[in-house]
């Protein structure tokens, strides 16, 4: 099987730099370091393109912004690298992906099935989720999550679920973990390895792009009012869809 690591990285966030090369050096798999598409060198019209408010059901309560966009569309790009490379699977990692202690057998757990599931998340310690165990390798688990959790900081995915991926996203109306939950949508069915071995380690390279600066007031508490409600239709909806193949 041809596996190799994909860290998805944006070429100006230099104080990342030293991170990648140390993933570089550590990982246990060949290192390809993917662009990331960087929302400031687009125009609107390019940036927004693949973009359609209200295009899957539950409704999401938000609309997209660019940092968001941007993160997405460099998603697809590893996923298209797994293609255009005819991997069998990729290890995708955002830049500021820690593994720790444990990783290792961790991700041994995740290729010895990942031909047979498809797409295994590696959640980070605060995505705390827990499902029917599919296998155990010592302390490691593999897990089908009763809901999907968020992130997406480090992720084994197939060649045929990046093929689906890809197809299922050509246009999109919320961000790419979010999506990730609707495998009606994707028809992709995460897994996920527990417990976490892999940190989230923005605050320690100077901070993460992703959130709403700026946002007003009014509007930081519609979203808190709003974000229970729509998580509480994603976690409905994956308990009655099990349309899973055989």
């Amino acid at each position: 099987m041809t596996v190799a690591a994909l860290v998805i990285h944006l070429a100006r966030a230099t104080a990342r730099k030293p991170h990648v090369e140390r993933l570089k050096a550590e990982l246990p798999l060949p290192v390809t370091i993917v662009d990331a598409v960087d929302a400031a060198k687009l125009s609107e019209a390019e940036l927004f393109a693949p973009y359609a408010r209200r295009l899957h059901g539950p409704t999401y309560f938000l609309s997209m912004t660019k940092a968001e966009i941007a993160c997405f569309l460099s998603h697809r790009r590893a996923w298209q690298t797994i293609l255009d490379r005819d991997l069998d699977a990729a290890l995708i990692l955002e830049d500021d992906a820690g593994p720790t202690e444990g990783f290792k057998p961790a991700l041994d757990l995740a290729l010895a099935h990942i031909g047979k599931q498809g797409f295994i998340r590696f959640p980070i310690p605060r995505s705390v989720e827990a499902g029917e165990e599919i296998a155990v390798s010592g302390r490691a688990k593999l897990i089908k999550p009763r809901t999907i959790g968020l992130g997406m900081v480090a992720q084994l995915v197939s060649r045929e679920a990046a093929q689906k991926l890809l197809k299922a996203t050509e246009r999109f109306d919320r961000p790419i973990d979010v999506v990730l939950q609707m495998p009606w949508v994707t028809g992709v069915f995460a897994r996920s390895i527990v417990p976490s071995v892999v940190a989230e380690i923005s605050a320690d390279l100077g901070g993460t792009t992703l959130h709403r600066k700026g946002e007003p007031a009014l509007a930081k508490l519609r979203r808190e009012i709003l974000r229970p409600l729509y998580r509480g239709r994603i976690a409905l909806r994956s308990r009655f869809f099990t349309r899973e193949p055989a």
